[in-house]
């Protein structure tokens, strides 16, 4: 049985209200084992036996669910716990520096990370207070605290293009997703 992590974008902010007990009924719903939501995040813990529930079809016919369960256009990146936590402890930079947020971005395929990252060498980052680095299926980022919706790079992830194909999560919230 494989132990998978979806990764919602865009719950509990803007208007999209999504309480948990029920995001882990429709889990159940959809067939799947010891499911746990983790935070008011939109982090779901859940096991298949279903090797295939990583392939497009399975994340299409969770999102087509979330979206008519709550009412809102979802989007979700599916990592195992494997994945998630080889990018935790990957994690490039100072996780223990106060003075930063240690964030990861995970993107729906590696393009769209590549992508990601060829647009923020376009737009010429400050690498002392945006840095950014590469991982295995994520994109690091550890801005100074107080920033993280200012600097060009937060700009850069905000935009429309990135909405369906992106979600980050603090490192610590990946943790506890962990625990």
């Amino acid at each position: 049985m494989t132990e998978w992590i979806a990764l919602l974008r865009g719950v509990n902010v803007g208007g999209v209200t999504v309480r948990s007990a029920e995001l882990a009924a429709l889990f159940r719903e959809l067939g799947f084992d010891g499911v746990r939501t983790v935070l008011a995040s939109g982090n779901v813990v859940f096991s298949s036996d279903d090797r295939a529930v990583g392939a497009p079809a399975s994340k299409s016919r969770i999102e087509h669910a979330l979206s008519e369960r709550f009412g809102y256009e979802a989007w979700i990146v599916l990592v195992t716990r494997g994945e998630l936590q080889h990018a935790v402890e990957a994690f490039p930079f100072d996780a223990d520096d106060d003075s930063r947020q240690p964030w990861v971005i995970f993107g729906s395929s590696g393009a769209v990370l590549d992508e990601l990252l060829a647009a923020a060498d376009g737009i010429g980052l400050d690498g002392a207070v945006d840095p950014i680095a590469r991982g295995e299926g994520v994109v690091y980022w550890n801005p100074v605290k107080g920033t993280t919706v200012d600097t060009p790079f937060a700009k850069l992830l905000a935009k429309a293009r990135y909405k369906p194909t992106t979600t980050n999560r603090n490192l610590r919230t990946l943790i506890k997703v962990l625990g």
